[in-house]
């Protein structure tokens, strides 16, 4: 499959999502942005267009020698304890254009764990 039709599948699938989620200020969105080195998570209240509370890999300190999917569980774990402290208890998961499997299960995977409602 060529480059730029993998761009146009993602786009629609990440438009496809995005419509049907909305992120206030009692249940702000989880958005996940996954590169090639990092990931980078956001809680945003759609109603206000403000970022809530965000983490990303850039933040941890010892990444060597960890795989991306432990960084992400990381990472995950990190804006959980932020989000408890901010008084979240559940989010509307953002997944974006990217299929639910790998890092993006171990984010969702690793909030339930630690008791926020997905």
């Amino acid at each position: 499959m060529k480059q730029k039709q993998k761009n146009v599948i993602r786009k629609r699938r990440a438009i496809r999502t995005r419509t049907k989620i909305v992120g206030t200020g009692e249940i702000p969105r989880l958005s996940v942005f996954r590169s090639n080195r990092h990931i980078y998570l956001q809680l945003i209240d759609d109603t206000k267009g403000v970022t809530v509370l965000s983490a990303s890999t850039k933040v941890l300190k010892p990444t060597k020698g960890l795989k991306k999917t432990d960084q992400a569980q990381a990472v995950s774990e990190l804006l959980a304890e932020k989000a408890k402290q901010a008084g979240i208890r559940s989010v509307a998961f953002d997944r974006g254009m990217y299929r639910y499997h790998g890092r993006i299960k171990a984010v969702a995977d690793v909030m339930r764990k630690e008791g926020i409602k997905i």
